[in-house]
């Protein structure tokens, strides 16, 4: 089948991608002509793991190529997937600008009947709107079909080829049938395919993402509650993770959400309630306690160190927003590194991926290492923000050895604290009491 993919962000990148590796001839197409320049030379704007090795095995092979000329690539599709970005207006609404303009030009330079994919993540009534526009100049039958995304970034090629379920939302037989025929060979295992009408498919992919904020936030505060009242949040996520009506995943206290999906979708699906003229006032108080959630590791190293930061240095483990990716969007990093360098510190920070993310956001705002353990030289304090595999079994004793202060603050709750006191570090994690697992020696040194 002949499939073209506009936009090659992280959404159409690993679907023009994944797409090709089951046999389809496949144009991804952007306007970034630098973008276009480096995949055809198999570079990558995005750290995504596997996903090189399928752009280069699948073009070397022909299935898969890349263009800035939007009509050659709608020209040429039977189906095409729309996956350019949808950013945030002022007031939260999706930014539709994108995807209507590709929806133009489809209507201009579609060259046969076509089914039209919105891949990107957007509010009810988008395909409506998509329909309208190229209804204004098709000269052939179109079918519209809603197929949103559930890629976790660090794992999206494997979530594409092996899909917990696929939902499409559909208004003809045509577009059913051609859907199931490309998605047929990803979910031979069983998985199911879900077809539902459009707006039932537009409205599952924010109300996903607003499920697994919601149980992002909800355990964040009560880690913050466990810290007041003397409770591990360990204990108690392991205690309702294992009943069955709430399962374990989503409930890992840390420093808050950030990325490209749940920020941005919580605050478009608010903003839908507003246009329709209901409050969602579970979801604004979900994006209230993130937002809250962001200050709680500049809360922590006061706590450790004393409220004046003026000349003191912070390391910093971790950037990206999660690992296994390179995006720094929302990251609670960037919360914390303005609050240290508001308050006077400087900081010297260390990624595995997102290095490059980094200096392009922060520029000479701050210092980067190398390596992580560059990264402590004559720190007052490490901060772990991002929990990377590479930080997950550290030499504890070099780490207290680089530091001026045996000062560790664990947003990811990576180590154990008797250790951490065995070692002489004071330790401070999330919703585990601070004080009982301080090295008794250290307690109050540096209040």
């Amino acid at each position: 089948m002949n499939i073209s993919v506009v936009g090659t962000g992280y959404v159409g990148l690993v679907v023009g991608a994944c797409l090709a590796e089951t046999g389809n001839d496949v144009i991804c197409a952007d306007v970034v002509e630098s973008k276009i320049d480096g995949l055809k030379r198999n570079i990558l704007p995005i750290y995504e793991p596997g996903l090189e090795d399928l752009v280069e095995r699948n073009q070397q092979d022909g299935r898969l190529s890349f263009t800035t000329d939007i009509s050659k690539a709608i020209a040429s599709a039977d189906v095409l997937f729309i996956a350019v970005g949808t950013p945030p207006d002022e007031d939260g609404s999706a930014d539709l600008q994108h995807v209507l303009s590709v929806a133009r030009e489809v209507g201009k330079h579609m060259t046969r009947e076509m089914v039209i994919v919105t891949k990107s993540t957007v509010p009810v009534g988008t395909a409506k709107k998509v329909a309208t526009e190229v209804g204004k100049s098709a000269r052939f039958p179109f079918h519209m079909c809603s197929n949103p995304e559930f890629l976790k970034e660090g794992a999206a090629v494997d979530d594409f080829m092996k899909p917990d379920r696929v939902v499409l939302g559909v208004a003809s037989a045509f577009a059913r049938d051609v859907m199931a025929e490309i998605y047929a060979p990803f979910v031979r295992t069983g998985n199911p395919i879900i077809f539902m009408d459009i707006a039932s498919a537009e409205m599952t992919k924010y109300a996903a993402n607003g499920m697994l904020a919601t149980r992002i936030s909800f355990m964040n505060e009560i880690a913050n509650l466990c810290e007041r009242v003397g409770a591990n949040v360990d204990m108690v996520r392991k205690g309702i993770g294992s009943d069955s009506r709430i399962g374990p995943s989503f409930l890992f206290p840390g420093p808050g959400y950030g990325g490209s999906c749940f920020p941005k979708d919580v605050k478009a699906l608010v903003r839908t309630g507003v246009e329709m003229g209901m409050g969602l006032q579970i979801l604004a108080a979900v994006e209230d306690v993130n937002e809250r959630q962001k200050l709680r590791l500049g809360e922590k190293i006061r706590e450790a160190i004393g409220e004046d930061l003026n000349g003191l240095h912070i390391a910093v483990w971790g950037l990206a927003f999660k690992p296994q990716t390179d995006d720094m969007r929302d990251a609670p990093s960037l919360t914390l590194i303005d609050d240290l360098l508001s308050a006077g510190a400087t900081v010297c920070a260390h990624d595995p991926a997102a290095m490059k993310e980094a200096r392009h956001r922060l520029g000479d705002r701050i210092q980067f290492a190398e390596t992580n353990y560059d990264a402590l030289t004559n720190a007052d304090a490490l901060v772990v923000i991002t929990d990377w595999n590479e930080y997950r079994h550290p030499d504890f004793n070099r780490v207290k050895d680089a530091l001026r202060r045996p000062v560790v603050v664990d947003g990811r709750n990576l180590y154990d604290p008797e250790k951490m006191r065995e070692h002489g570090i004071r330790y401070y994690s999330m919703g585990r009491t601070t004080v009982e697992h301080a090295a008794p020696e250290r307690v109050g040194e540096y209040a």
